[in-house]
């Protein structure tokens, strides 16, 4: 996008040919409007995208939890590490939005981007709200490359152990079903 555009539409408005600055702002920087598709991927695909990417941010190489860990702990220790449903910011601990992965599309899907695997890329919650409908040439962002699970599995095989070793996790159907979901994610991994 370039300012040079609006600059010489100015000039023609300032010159009285507002036929002429419609012409040119429909030839050389046409309205395109962004639609919101109204994605929603399963627990299972997530979960398969951060193992794929190795719980790294894709945009800035910072290390990300497994979402299931950061609410265990809240549920465990409210007071010191709040959640709330809709993380509203005065309510939720910050970790949040810099640790919880979610998908994003590299090339948003409103700007040409393709909805599957291959345009998908593991960031935080917080670079995502940033990121928007921005391609990473405009954010002056770079694809980082994916983790070593070796090294950094977000805490995914803690939370399967801790869960398993804790019969009682099973009152909370939210935790008790992302326990189901990363064992099967890890056993389609092996």
């Amino acid at each position: 996008m370039s300012y040079q555009v609006i600059r010489d539409t100015c000039l023609s408005i300032s010159q009285g040919e507002l036929n002429s600055a419609r012409l040119k702002i429909a030839s050389d920087l046409p309205f395109v409007p962004l639609e919101n598709a109204g994605r929603k991927y399963s627990d299972v695909q997530k979960t398969r995208l951060y193992l794929r990417d190795g719980f790294i941010d894709r945009y800035s190489g910072e290390k990300l939890v497994f979402p299931p860990v950061l609410r265990l702990m809240s549920k465990l220790m409210p007071a010191e590490f709040p959640y709330h449903p809709n993380w509203k910011m005065t309510e939720c601990h910050i970790a949040y939005w810099q640790l919880s992965p979610t998908i994003d599309h590299i090339v948003p899907v409103a700007r040409g981007g393709a909805d599957d695997e291959t345009n998908w890329a593991c960031t935080s919650q917080l670079r995502n709200s940033a990121k928007a409908n921005w391609l990473l040439e405009e954010l002056d962002w770079q694809l980082q490359p994916p983790g070593d699970l070796q090294e950094w599995d977000g805490l995914i095989h803690w939370y399967v152990d801790y869960a398993n070793d804790h019969p009682e996790m099973k009152e909370d159907p939210w935790l008790w079903a992302w326990l189901r979901t990363a064992e099967k994610a890890l056993n389609e991994k092996l």
